[in-house]
């Protein structure tokens, strides 16, 4: 069974390639081509994330032509660098990202020392969780805390990531609190609930 997927920790590389204030400019330029990466975090001393240097960055300098060999990332990095922690929500990264038009953001601990960096790839693994798990966690959710002992029974399906609800509830205010739990597990593409009613089945 995979693991449930539900903050950066759970998907971050914790194995990170980073450079420091004195780095020069072909130096950070050869790192991002070994490693095929778009950013590098930028350490200071005491190992906090000082800035990030990106691609972009690289490029405005390279308009200096010869200039750029004598330019270390110190004065390349984008400050202040955008951070999350490990135990921020795979959502609330996700936005960051998005907010930012960030293709990878450092992880941090408590005191901004660099831990590890999480891509947009790694917030998609939760799209690779079996439809079987996602279920299962689901079922736990709804008959065990979201309807009272005995009062309905929900069938739980997955296909594709899509949850489908079939089933009867005792109050119709439900199915929209359903719909918006079932939302926030991990791998849900989407919720479908059509089948879902206040009339009991025979």
């Amino acid at each position: 069974m995979m693991k449930h997927l539900r903050t950066v920790e759970d998907v971050m590389t914790h194995a990170v390639i980073s450079v420091d204030r004195r780095t020069p400019f072909k130096d950070v330029v050869e790192s991002m081509r070994q490693w095929r990466i778009s950013a590098l975090p930028v350490v200071s001393e005491e190992g906090r994330v000082a800035g990030v240097v990106s691609e972009a960055d690289l490029l405005l300098k390279a308009q200096g032509a010869d200039e750029s060999r004598a330019v270390t990332a110190g004065q390349l990095m984008t400050v202040p660098a955008v951070t999350v922690t490990k135990d921020a929500t795979i959502p609330g990264a996700a936005r960051l990202m998005a907010r930012g038009h960030l293709k990878r953001l450092p992880v941090v601990d408590g005191d901004g020392h660099l831990i590890g960096v999480v891509s947009r790839g790694d917030l998609l693994k939760i799209y690779l969780r079996p439809d079987a798990d996602i279920a299962e966690e689901l079922r736990e959710l709804i008959m065990a805390e979201l309807i009272p002992a005995g009062s309905a029974m929900v069938q739980v399906h997955v296909a594709d990531g899509i949850v489908h609800l079939d089933g009867s509830i005792p109050d119709p205010a439900l199915k929209d609190v359903l719909v918006r739990v079932a939302r926030t597990v991990p791998g849900v593409v989407d919720v479908s609930a059509v089948r879902l009613d206040t009339e009991v089945r025979s």
